[in-house]
């Protein structure tokens, strides 16, 4: 273990965001650091985080540029070969200039690093999976279609990823099982790491009535805005509380993504120009502040394969600045949210007005709710409680003789899918 003599040390790589800009495994890479191993990041370029190389807070991070803006099956193809042969150009210039790695830690999407693992395995190092997404579910969510070549593609790499991993980290109970029953893992090597928000990380502002715009309501809807995050379920849910003559209410939308541009289309299409703000991405002082003046925080992700066994960060961030919050039933957000959100029947916008209303119109609720909320992340979700689980990780990860991770990858079945 790197807290007790020679600092073992890790390759993280995570294509789908930079860091810091990525939350979670910014703060597993800031942890393992204060943990004692020596860790470096590859990532990619983005607006903000454009330099090749820097060291923040211990962390070795190395970034290559993103020629191509990925549209369509063949642009996302040649995307991920662009990452993946710019990801292996990086880590052999870790391994021979930089610090060195004894494991690799990759993030997906996409499954596609167990290759980069295959290279590297003849030379030693471990490989630790670390599941933040369904991909296949993912797909399905967002092209209504859970067959194909793409989604078989998707499936196999999964497959793939899971067959060479020496340990897996993932977010919640129901990603353990897929890893668990789809992957072929032994329960023993997965580890349920959440991304609760570390609380040293936020800050809390006074309310900035700026926001409101002059209404006496602010909502808010935080993260990426993508095909499948159900932000048009929310935009029709505020057009019928406008329809009801709710004209008290403002709502931000914090947050990039490849599906903003349509969705601001969308709110003006509806009426709703004068009723939402699109603020993009913002820096985290900008962030925090917005929070720290809205009412009430929205998560509309529909009900579906994917959202149902996913953790939205947002929930837990909504939680952590006292906002109660309204989302659909949703398996792992009820989890994570318990008494601090009311839940709509699954994809029904009227019932998601309908509780958006309610929530305005009770501010002792309200305050009930923020304070379970609080409650409940400060004792069981904040980032601090899912350290210990980290490090157990990593501990597995490198327990056994050396020769244990130079093993041939697992082409045929696990033993637990031999039954």
């Amino acid at each position: 273990m790197a807290r007790s003599g020679m600092a073992r040390r890790v390759l993280i790589i995570v294509q789908n965001l930079p860091v810091p800009f990525d939350r979670r495994v910014w703060l597993e890479a800031t942890s393992l650091t204060r943990a004692g191993y020596a860790v470096s990041v590859i990532c990619p370029k983005a607006k903000g985080f454009n330099r090749s190389f820097e060291r923040l807070e211990g962390v070795d991070i190395y970034r290559y540029g993103l020629p191509i803006d990925a549209k369509g099956a063949l642009g996302f193809i040649a995307e991920f070969l662009w990452c993946f042969l710019r990801t292996w150009m990086k880590s052999l210039k870790v391994a021979i200039r930089g610090r060195g790695f004894d494991a690799i830690h990759a993030c997906n999407p996409p499954e596609t690093y167990w290759a980069l693992a295959w290279f590297w395995r003849p030379f030693g190092k471990r490989f630790l999976f670390d599941h933040h997404d369904l991909s296949p579910e993912m797909y399905a969510a967002k092209f209504e279609r859970s067959e194909g070549a793409m989604y078989r593609g998707l499936l196999f790499l999964e497959r793939m990823t899971f067959r060479t991993a020496d340990q897996v980290i993932t977010t919640n109970e129901s990603h353990k099982r897929i890893a668990v029953e789809r992957g072929g893992m032994r329960p023993d090597q997965v580890h349920i790491v959440r991304s609760g928000p570390d609380l040293a990380r936020f800050k809390r502002y006074p309310a900035d009535p700026a926001w409101r715009q002059g209404k006496r309501h602010l909502v808010v809807y935080l993260g990426e805005i993508c095909k499948q995050d159900g932000v048009d379920y929310m935009l029709r849910a505020l057009k019928e509380l406008r329809e009801q003559g709710r004209d008290d209410i403002q709502a931000v939308f914090v947050g990039g993504g490849p599906h903003q541009p349509e969705i601001k289309a969308y709110a003006q299409m509806l009426g709703l120009d004068d009723m939402t703000t699109f603020t993009g991405r913002v820096s985290d002082e900008d962030l925090c502040r917005i929070l720290s003046s809205a009412d009430i925080g929205v998560d509309p992700d529909p009900k579906n394969d994917w959202s149902d066994k996913s953790t939205m960060n947002k929930i837990m961030e909504y939680m952590y600045f006292g906002l109660p919050i309204v989302a659909f039933d949703l398996r792992e957000t009820r989890f994570s949210a318990q008494e601090a959100a009311l839940y709509a029947a699954a994809n029904a916008e009227s019932a998601m007005a309908a509780l958006i209303a309610q929530l305005l119109d009770d501010a002792p609720r309200r305050k009930l709710m923020a304070e379970f909320g609080q409650r409940r992340l400060r004792e069981s979700l904040a980032w601090e409680h899912s350290v210990p689980t980290l490090l157990a990780a990593y501990d597995a990860l490198f327990a056994g003789p050396a020769a244990e991770t130079s093993r041939t990858p697992r082409l045929g079945p696990r033993s637990s899918e031999r039954s």
